[in-house]
């Protein structure tokens, strides 16, 4: 079995940035489906820091085209903080969502972990959308459509400069995986700043391994990898809870294999899991799903071999 570094769960509920309520359940449905107890199973080193604690979720309308700015911008900064601790301490930490704006600050602290420790950044955001939105995109201003626009220097000041340097990473770092809903503008600006976008198009095409094989390309002892996984990257039959479900996404056994080549590869040194929402989901199930994924990342496989 492979040797883990020590894990911290760090909890982030909240649905500040999204368009339903129920995301800011996620951390204890994860809690409940066994997480830490499946990690400390494989021999994880495991420690829950328990929940952050930000501002509620005023539900108003757009201001200037974002909902909730100010709010998000207070979770992020948590999120970057709680984070960046963990990776100083030399620990992996797993941020349990909450929505995908938190990707913000989660992803902005890793990147400058990168920096200072000289290691090359490489993200890998499996996810239905591409949430490269701004508001001149998206009519609803819900900002957890726009975290990796953000991220590449596309956005509110605040959250754009949240870790002060801007932007905080650049689109040849990120890999996307999975996507299949992407708004007319917002596949204008992708092109534009040419994220590499695996969509399920392509995973049709030529399937699932050699999708993970150029997604993981150039991965070496120098890289920091990163995981950013939105629960609705799955398809709805085996993940119902979750807000924006998209039909037609990624089977158990795709997403099984996604996950055990990022473990074979032995390079992820952070995590999110985001966008589940139990009050969208049927007995936890979304939830067990999740945490059986996330045991894949940790060395769990199917297949028999060493």
């Amino acid at each position: 079995m492979k040797s883990f570094p020590p894990v911290s769960l760090i909890g982030a509920p909240t649905d500040i940035g999204a368009g339903h309520r129920g995301a800011l359940m996620g951390p204890d449905a994860l809690r409940i489906a066994g997480l830490g107890e499946a990690l400390t199973e494989r021999g994880v080193d495991v420690a829950d820091r328990g929940n952050l604690i930000g501002p509620g979720n005023p539900w108003a309308p757009p201001v200037n085209g974002y909902r909730h700015l100010e709010q998000v911008v207070a979770w992020n900064r948590l999120v970057m903080d709680a984070v960046g601790a963990e990776l100083q301490a030399s620990r992996l930490p797993i941020l349990l969502g909450g929505d995908h704006c938190l990707g913000v600050g989660s992803i902005t602290a890793v990147a400058r972990h990168c920096r200072e420790t000289g290691k090359q950044l490489r993200v890998l955001w499996l996810d239905a959308h591409a949430d490269f939105n701004t508001s001149q995109v998206t009519p609803s201003g819900n900002i957890h459509g726009m975290p990796v626009a953000c991220l590449c220097g596309i956005g509110p000041e605040p959250l754009v400069h949240l870790g002060g340097n801007a932007p905080a990473i650049r689109p040849d770092q990120i890999r996307q995986i999975g996507i299949r809903s992407v708004d007319l503008g917002e596949k204008r600006l992708v092109k534009e700043y040419n994220l590499d976008i695996y969509d399920m198009r392509y995973i049709d095409e030529v399937g699932m391994k050699r999708v993970m094989e150029e997604a993981l390309e150039g991965v070496d002892a120098g890289t920091h990898l990163h995981v950013s996984f939105d629960v609705d990257f799955l398809d709805p039959a085996i993940a119902p809870g979750v807000g924006t479900t998209v039909p037609g996404g990624p089977n158990y056994r795709e997403a099984q294999l996604v996950m055990e080549m990022i473990a074979d590869c032995g390079r992820m040194g952070s995590l999110d899991i985001v966008e589940l929402n139990p009050m969208l989901d049927n007995r936890n199930e979304t939830a067990r799903v999740a945490v059986d994924l996330v045991e894949s990342l940790f060395g769990k496989s199917t297949l028999m071999r060493d």
